[in-house]
């Protein structure tokens, strides 16, 4: 096999590697993909030597760099998932997967209060204000007072966080959406291919 032959092997194994812990966040699988993500490893490690030409070099360099954000954000999760338990910066971060509320699982979803679709939070800033405010009142209402959290930190993590899921989902935008479970008011994100 050639080395321009692995390399799009190795893009492969990483797509279906992404799949398939998606899956198993998503509590399709109950074990994560370990021997997908062994032959990713191996192959990595195979040409760290750098004998490869400069096309392929980059490439390279960019898949490992791929598979260097996916693999951090999967630890994170992992890490949750083993503890047993949803932390509140967990939850204020959207990770989800882990415990999710029985209600849901059982196809009862909890209507949202107010959503906004963030695809350039430069642009939306305006919205995002708005957004702000009404999670503010939400919680206030929920009897749990309003978010510590400033506006600008506020528009710092939704700014992150939107670059995160856009590199990491391919999408075009971002929704989040004010919950409310158990008297209390969450924030989701979901990627927004359209």
């Amino acid at each position: 096999m050639t080395v321009d032959e692995e390399l799009s092997l190795l893009d492969d194994n990483l797509r279906r590697l992404k799949i398939e812990y998606d899956v198993f966040f998503g509590g399709g699988s109950k074990k994560a993909p370990a021997e997908l993500e062994w032959r990713v490893q191996t192959t990595i490690k195979k040409f760290q030597d750098g004998r490869m030409s400069g096309a392929q070099r980059f490439k390279y360099n960019t898949l490992v760099n791929k598979y260097a954000i996916f693999n951090s954000l999967w630890q994170k999760k992992l890490r949750i998932k083993e503890e047993g338990y949803r932390r509140p910066q967990d939850a204020i971060l959207a990770i989800q997967g882990v415990r999710d509320n029985p209600a849901e699982q059982k196809g009862h979803g909890h209507p949202s209060v107010l959503a906004v679709t963030c695809t350039n939070p430069e642009d939306d800033r305006d919205r995002l204000r708005h957004f702000y405010e009404q999670l503010q009142h939400e919680m206030q209402q929920a009897g749990g007072g309003g978010s510590a959290q400033t506006f600008e930190s506020f528009y710092g993590f939704i700014r992150k966080k939107t670059d995160q899921l856009r590199q990491q989902y391919g999408c075009e935008s971002v929704e989040y959406s004010l919950q409310k479970e158990d008297g209390k008011v969450r924030l989701k994100a979901k990627p927004r291919t359209k």
